[in-house]
């Protein structure tokens, strides 16, 4: 049996050259894992020789769902970011859904909410933000009724957000330092723009603070290891500097660099503490002591977040999304759908961090 003439390729069609029911077919579409894989290859053989392309509206209105998550992101060589966007494809995988994600080339409000419309016009469920940078609630205009959430506290009361405990992590890394018997501790931050880096360093700086030491002048750096090593040839010679917190590990590193050539040992001169917990944190010399951010947590949430919105959406319930920008102050709910008797905390979820103890940190010398 062939393809009839005068129209393109069906389901149908599909099922039958690869000897199976169009509700495999279906599956196999739908990108759905009950499905052998022998099985599975022959019918994406026939779609291919056929020239088949689901039709996403039609699986919409029979399934209530594209099964399909926007995702939009910037920076994507940055470890904070890949590895957010890795958890939230696994996540959506394993909930049945695909992920079609937008790299803005920066993320101005503009930029970004173009994006989310672009995204929007591609039968998507619901919208993943990662990291909005410099974007702020009041400047994002988003399409009417889409779910959203973002992988940034600073839209709480406007969107559902989920991320790592910034503050608390910041916090560990320093009070741990002051513990050793550091009397203060350096801070090489990450760029001005950067939501999580001014989380980081006002936690740090209030950890100093509340301890009655001295606050060190921030050397600034923008996430790379090659800024780090900037900053630690600019600290290596101070012998005021004996504990260093690194708002990453990539910097960290570079930190570790630039003492060793200083003739500076780590941890006997100066202890360094990063953050993320990269997986070359701990094959670095010495094994570096970081705070661990739970990424594969962070992608579940979202992912379980958002499909909360979407199902509650279908089902004429939920709380709704976003509407235009500059539609009410952040709390206010106007305009986003968010209920504004609802306490913030339920639309911000913050996913613990762990401070993980290795070998570039220890008490200062004498």
């Amino acid at each position: 049996m062939g393809v009839v003439e005068g129209r393109g390729p069906s389901l149908v069609d599909v099922a039958v050259l690869a000897g199976v029911s169009t509700q495999t077919v279906s599956r196999v579409s739908m990108g759905l894992d009950n499905v052998r894989p022998a099985t599975r290859d022959r019918v994406l053989a026939a779609m291919a020789q056929l020239g088949y392309a689901p039709n996403t509206a039609a699986r919409a209105l029979r399934y209530g769902s594209f099964r399909t998550i926007g995702m939009i992101a910037h920076g994507l060589a940055r470890t904070g970011e890949s590895r957010t966007i890795e958890a939230v494809t696994e996540a959506a995988r394993d909930e049945g859904y695909t992920v079609t994600l937008i790299d803005v080339e920066n993320p101005s409000s503009d930029v970004v909410s173009a994006a989310a419309t672009r995204l929007s016009h591609q039968a998507i469920d619901g919208l993943v933000i990662v990291r909005a940078e410099t974007v702020t609630p009041d400047t994002l205009a988003l399409p009417s009724r889409l779910p959203v959430v973002v992988s940034d506290s600073r839209f709480v009361g406007h969107h559902p957000a989920v991320g790592a405990d910034q503050v608390d992590g910041a916090r560990r890394a320093t009070q741990h330092l002051l513990d050793l018997g550091h009397r203060t501790v350096h801070h090489v931050r990450g760029p001005a723009g950067s939501a999580p880096a001014q989380l980081r360093e006002e936690s740090w700086r209030a950890t100093l603070e509340a301890a009655g030491r001295p606050v060190p002048a921030v050397v600034p750096g923008d996430w790379t290891a090659a800024s780090g090593y900037a900053a630690g040839r600019r600290m290596a010679h101070d012998p005021e500097v004996t504990a260093v917190f690194c708002a990453n590990d990539e910097m960290a590193a570079g930190v570790l660099r630039a003492l060793h050539e200083a003739g500076r040992a780590v941890p006997g001169d100066v202890s360094v503490v990063g953050f993320d917990d990269i997986l070359l944190a701990e094959y670095l010399w010495p094994p570096l002591t970081t705070v661990v951010q739970d990424f594969g947590e962070i992608g579940r949430r979202l992912v379980a977040r958002l499909l909360s919105e979407v199902r509650a959406g279908s089902s004429g319930t939920g709380t709704g999304t976003s509407g235009a920008a500059g539609s009410g102050a952040a709390g206010s709910g106007a305009g986003t759908g968010v209920d504004p008797d609802a306490d913030d905390e339920d639309l911000h979820e913050v996913v613990p961090v762990e401070l993980k103890v290795r070998q570039s940190t220890a008490p200062p010398r004498g």
